[in-house]
């Protein structure tokens, strides 16, 4: 399969990067998504950040969590914000040295497959996309619940000509009439499903075990090296987490924070309504960092391995987790 070489081509590439982000401490570099609001993003818009941290912040939008692993491989970019589990698990699988911080958001009807509206196929009928054309962008969380889709319909991966595309890419092909089925999320699948239909709901997704969350992702030195700076951009996540949960901070939250994802307010409004934003002592119990995202690491890379996508899964992700800054910004 075209998509495997590919996707094997990036998992070595990510293996002989060493990660190091010897830095300054004056700035840093934080990556995040655009059409993907986030209470951060108000904070960020109005400077929380730098004057909770003392530091310049340059702040760089990507469009998949791979790009965002290759960029912190190089030590271009230190922080990941909403980075997907899937490609923070295939870069760790890979050798390279990141770290889980906390939990960004838990969504599961904000990432989806969608197939074109003209096939006419359903959950009823799912067998028909053999021999189909699919975008789907390789090591994200997409990439993850399409396979696991598939595999849930018992339709054979080779039979699909499956193309890799960063979700924007993916939603105008779809559109175009280029592709099949497009996978993907935020702005790209709500702009997909106006040519086309889900497979399967979120709660649908989730009965068979398909989780889809984010995480807040270092390269472990970077943490090592600036504990206290990460636990202070933690503690600065959670209150505009926490401010974002009471509806009455609303009004004033939410027209900074769709001119920051590039989005109109409308769209940021539906888009935030499918997201949920555990609180830290949640991100701290065993659902999430205290066991349970560990566990379902090691199953995405297992789904992976089986899909031939990666060579092997670590034994345990249980060292790709740190708790401690997000301990420490609880404290604070």
């Amino acid at each position: 399969m075209k998509a495997r070489t590919k996707l094997m081509s990036a998992v070595a590439g990510l293996a002989m990067m060493t990660g190091t982000t010897a830095m300054a401490a004056e700035e840093i570099t934080v990556a995040y998504f655009l059409e993907w609001p986030m209470p951060f993003q108000y904070a960020k818009a109005m400077g929380k950040y730098e004057e909770a941290m003392g530091v310049k912040i340059n702040w760089v939008s990507f469009d998949t969590g791979t790009a965002m692993s290759a960029a912190m491989a190089s030590g271009d970019v230190h922080l990941s914000v909403s980075q997907g589990v899937p490609p923070f698990v295939v870069a760790t699988s890979a050798g390279q040295d990141l770290q889980i911080l906390d939990v960004a958001v838990s969504y599961s009807d904000n990432d989806n497959c969608v197939v074109a509206s003209g096939l006419e196929i359903d959950k009823t009928s799912a067998a028909d996309l053999a021999g189909k054309k699919v975008a789907v962008p390789l090591g994200t969380a997409a990439h993850y619940g399409f396979l696991k889709q598939m595999n849930h319909f018992g339709i054979d991966l080779a039979s699909l000509d499956i193309v890799d595309m960063a979700p924007p890419d993916g939603a105008a092909a779809i559109a175009q009439g280029a592709v099949d089925m497009f996978c993907g999320w935020g702005g790209a699948l709500r702009r997909a499903k106006e040519h086309g239909n889900v497979l399967l709901t979120g709660a649908e997704k989730e009965e068979l075990g398909i989780l889809v969350f984010d995480i807040t992702s270092a390269p472990a030195s970077f943490v090592a090296e600036n504990g206290d700076l990460v636990a202070a951009f933690l503690k600065v996540t959670a209150d505009a987490n926490a401010m974002w949960a009471d509806p009455a901070n609303h009004a004033e939250m939410l027209p900074v924070i769709a001119k920051d994802a590039g989005m109109d307010e409308t769209a940021t409004a539906e888009t935030l309504a499918t997201f949920v934003f555990p609180t830290v002592e949640d991100q701290l119990s065993a659902k999430w960092l205290g066991g349970g995202a560990q566990e379902f690491m090691k199953g995405v890379a297992d789904v992976f391995v089986s899909a031939g996508s990666i060579g092997a899964a670590l034994d345990s992700y249980a060292n790709a987790v740190n708790t401690g800054p997000l301990k420490a910004a609880s404290g604070m």
